[in-house]
């Protein structure tokens, strides 16, 4: 289909506003990336990130732009987690089928990374300034130093918002007539801490693992970095009996780690300096509907479906956003109205999706991962899977190891822990648990949810 290059604005200079101005440069269009951030090539990186988790749909839509073997270079493939429970030795759970993994990369490592391809693809970046106001039906931008500074006025054909959760073009279109939105926020924060290499710059833990150590409402997660060191997250209560409330001096939070992390104690000061040196942020949800404004303006990533960090999908989804987009562009042109309503139509029940399964997934990593009935369950489902790989894959493979739709992966995910509850409660399942028996009343209630 025949495309006129459009003079395209991308508010936010972000993962998922860097890789969309390379496809949108690689179509032909010109691109202007406003950020109210200096260049993070230029300063060090704040420490208010989770690792990031590269997984299928992430891969997908780098290979669209022939970036996959860039971005492998300084990734790290993870092949299964690391589960630490107080007094037991750690024990290992493959993620997916030989040959998949999810990939560690620093948030700050990749930022820099995608800046400099879309700098070299032609892109045009204008850090620190900030836009202050949107013209949506006319697409136009005002930037300036400060809300009552005199403004500088850009008008453009296109304005993608890849502003993240609290996008400002967002803001403007939340005030236009019958636009649905939501936010809610969780009652866990989170806290980046750091495991160094050791002094020959080699990992302290398993390089090749997602580690994990679940302590029922709350855990500390680690994955590594190329230089030996672990990023480690702690997800905690922000008010209650154990809570970042209650950690307020260097001698509580040296107990907290020794109580509840006692096989990293050898890195206490670490994580006790880093406790109070970097922030304790929030999580949020945020829904909306319209993403997009007429033929003009559209949001992608975070500015339309931010969601809790804990499936490693936030940024799988927004490039995912990207490849879909890309693929409606090369079916419709110029026909940015049909583009923009099919963009929506088809992303939005798959955001919602995923951000039903990631809070889901903080419940079973933070509580049920060091559950012995659900570690069970988890291994009947793997040795069922295995037996018939074409009657059931379970839900993480689905959302991390394929493309298959989000919505499809909640749909089917529920099924199965129906099927699944009827089966845990069979008399003696701990001892034939590997039994025909058990493959048969699965096949059964299979066979029933197919009629």
């Amino acid at each position: 289909m025949a495309r006129s290059p459009k003079n395209i604005a991308i508010i936010g200079s972000g993962l998922v506003g860097s890789l969309l101005a390379v496809y949108l440069r690689r179509i032909g269009h010109s691109v202007m990336v406003f950020d109210r951030r200096p260049d993070i090539r230029t300063i060090e990186f704040s420490g208010r990130s989770i690792n990031l988790a590269m997984s299928n749909r992430g891969w997908k839509a780098l290979g669209e732009v022939g970036l996959e073997d860039q971005v492998k270079e300084i990734a790290i493939p993870l092949d299964k987690r690391a589960m630490h429970i107080n007094d037991k030795p750690v024990y290992f759970q493959k993620y997916g089928k030989e040959g998949e993994a999810i990939w560690s990369i620093s948030r700050g490592v990749l930022n820099k990374k995608m800046i400099d391809l879309a700098e070299q693809a032609g892109t045009v970046f204008r850090f620190n300034e900030k836009v202050w106001d949107v013209d949506l039906p006319n697409a136009k931008i005002f930037t300036g130093e400060s809300e009552k500074s005199e403004w500088k006025e850009y008008k453009f054909d296109l304005i993608f918002g890849c502003d993240g959760a609290f996008s400002r073009v967002r803001h403007k279109m939340q005030r236009r007539s019958r636009f649905n939105y939501s936010q809610e926020f969780i009652d866990v924060g989170y806290k980046e801490l750091t495991i160094p290499a050791n002094e020959d710059g080699t990992h302290k833990l398993d390089k090749n693992s997602f580690h994990i150590w679940p302590r029922g409402n709350f855990m500390l997660i680690a994955m590594p970095n190329l230089d030996g060191s672990f990023t480690c997250t702690l997800f905690l209560p922000f008010e209650g009996p154990v809570s970042f409330q209650n950690i307020t001096t260097k001698k509580e939070a040296q107990e907290f780690f020794k109580q509840y992390f006692p096989n990293v104690r050898k890195e206490i000061e670490n994580l006790t300096r880093d406790f109070f040196k970097n922030p304790t942020s929030a999580m949020v949800t945020m829904k909306c509907y319209p993403w997009t404004y007429w033929n003009k303006v559209a949001l992608v990533g975070d500015s339309a479906h931010a969601i809790v960090p804990f499936y490693g999908q936030g940024m799988n989804a927004g490039f995912e956003d990207i490849y879909v987009l890309n693929k409606l562009m090369e079916q419709y042109g110029d026909d940015w109205d049909t583009i923009f309503m099919e963009y929506q139509k088809e992303r939005k029940p798959n955001a919602d999706a995923i951000a039903e399964l990631s809070y889901r997934n903080f419940v079973e990593m933070s509580s049920k991962t060091a559950d012995p009935m659900f570690l069970l369950q988890k291994r009947i489902e793997k040795h069922f899977a295995q037996k018939h790989p074409d009657k059931w894959v379970p839900v993480y493979s689905r959302v991390t190891f394929s493309d298959r739709p989000y919505a499809e992966a909640l749909a089917i995910g529920d099924m199965q822990e129906t099927i699944m509850k009827e089966v845990m409660v069979i008399p003696e399942i701990e001892s034939k648990w590997d039994s025909l028996e058990v493959e048969q009343k699965i096949l059964g209630l299979l066979a029933d949810y197919e009629e």
